[in-house]
């Protein structure tokens, strides 16, 4: 099964056509700020048409550096409950930061699932203005730079310590990691609290619950397998992420992709460029 850096990358549909339109690079965080950020990354694009990228959600938070109508703006993403989709249009960059799921909480200093599909600037969540340090971030010659910006932000929001943060974070990354688990049932013992009381830490800390969480996961490594090129038993695929069948897996795989697995497991083989973009380099994770 894919690592947690392959379900990021997983995330990304149609990856081949994709990578040949986008540049993008991460780094890690410094030691202060790794128990929350997960990666600092950045995108650049450049294309003649506009390129319509769609991607499927992870329980991230993100904190981005982008151009809102003409005006630098620090944007904070909500973890997405439904597959969403990128336009790209003509030549732009952003630079950004990744938490850890549950990181983002001592900054938020409230329940993070009133950020679920949300996008709104930091200082109508975080009360602090954003548009000096977009500014710096996205004015920097080199990517690395407007990350160590990002980074100075954060760090002077003070973010207050949480004991259950370093714990929901490590819960998920096991969920991510882990594909014999497959319901939610299965983290609460892990964590060795009630599910309804494991529901309520997720939805104060993480944004969404468990059961999303989980569901997700095993999608990504469904993902994760129609990018590998090579003929996939769906059947056998679907008994090993726990689901009762393969016809339950083809269900939830097409509610979120929009086609079959082995259907757009074929459109990826074939590399199938969507109408309307031109070529470039590597997608976002």
């Amino acid at each position: 099964m894919p690592t947690r850096s392959g379900r990021a990358h997983a995330a990304i549909l149609r990856p081949s056509a994709a990578g040949r339109l986008i540049e993008v690079g991460r780094t890690e965080p410094a030691d202060d700020l790794a128990g929350l950020v997960d990666y600092f990354w950045w995108v650049r694009w450049n294309t003649a048409e506009i390129h319509d990228q769609e991607v499927v959600p992870r329980p991230v938070v993100h904190l981005s550096a982008e151009v809102v109508a003409g005006v630098p703006r620090l944007l904070v993403h909500g973890v997405h409950p439904h597959m969403f989709t990128r336009r790209l249009d003509g030549a732009g960059h952003t630079v950004a930061a990744g938490f850890r799921p549950a990181g983002f909480r001592p900054f938020l200093r409230g329940d993070v699932a009133a950020l679920v599909g949300r996008e709104v600037t930091a200082l109508e969540v975080l009360g602090v203005d954003d548009r000096e340090a977009a500014e710096r971030a996205l004015g920097c010659a080199r990517p690395e730079d407007g990350a160590v910006v990002l980074a100075a932000w954060l760090r002077a929001l003070e973010p207050q310590p949480d004991p259950l943060v370093p714990r929901l974070a490590r819960l998920v990354e096991q969920a991510e990691e882990d594909s014999s688990l497959v319901r939610a049932a299965q983290l609460a013992d892990l964590a060795g609290v009630s599910l309804r009381t494991l529901q309520r830490w997720f939805a104060s800390h993480v944004g969404i619950g468990p059961k999303w969480v989980v569901q997700r996961f095993r999608l990504l490594d469904a993902t994760a397998a129609a990018h590998e090129g090579r003929d996939v038993d769906w059947a056998a695929l679907a008994a090993r992420l726990g689901y009762a069948d393969q016809s339950h897996l083809i269900r939830a795989f097409t509610q979120l992709v929009g086609h079959p697995p082995a259907h757009y497991a074929r459109e990826v083989a074939h590399q199938v460029v969507p109408a309307g973009t031109t070529t470039r380099r590597r997608p976002p994770a």
